[in-house]
Parts: structure tokens; sequence; C-alpha cells
């Protein structure tokens, strides 16, 4: 887990992200975190990842993340998010600040 220093920590931001999977969630899961160190090493900080109790296409993931970065991971690693099963049409992406 990357751990921001008390100055850059107020302009963290986390994203929830929930889209749908055309796959299972195991499956989703298993090349989800395959990606966790490519993550890391793109500056992101896994938080959560998990199912809907009501719905097995739709997934809820949280990462934290330096502004800009998430938006460049998603765009340098699309194919490979899209092979995993994630519906890239289908994010739902919010983004939310420790301090505003």
């Amino acid at each position: 887990m990357v751990l921001f220093t008390p100055r850059l920590r107020h302009l963290v931001e986390t994203h929830v992200l929930t889209f749908t999977i055309t796959t299972t969630f195991a499956e989703w899961s298993k090349a989800y975190d395959a990606s966790l160190p490519l993550q890391k090493a793109s500056g992101i900080t896994h938080v959560y990842r998990g199912v809907s109790k009501g719905d097995p296409t739709m997934v809820c993931a949280v990462m934290q993340a330096l502004p800009g970065v998430m938006d460049d991971f998603i765009a340098n690693n699309a194919e490979v998010i899209a092979a995993s099963g994630h519906v890239l049409e289908s994010t739902v992406a919010q983004v939310f600040l420790d301090n505003a």
C-alpha cells in the first residue's frame, strides 16, 4: 500500500468505480489481482473490490491516487482492462477528496 505524506495527503483522490463484467467475479478478480503490481508501480493504491449482492455482473472497485494517475492508467491499459471482462463503457466513476 502506498502511503502518502501529510503534505500530499490532501491531494489524493479516492476513485469509486462501478461497472459490469462479462466474466464471473472470480475470473475478473483473478485478472484484477494480477494487475495489482502494475497499479502500485503506477502510483495507485488498491482499497477494495467487491461484487453486488443482488447482481453478479456488477462490480465495485475503490482505489486511491494522485490527480491524473487513474485516468492515465485506464487510458494506457484499456485493452488489458477490457480483456479481464470489464465492460469499459459501463463504468460509472466517482471521485472523492479528503479535503475540498
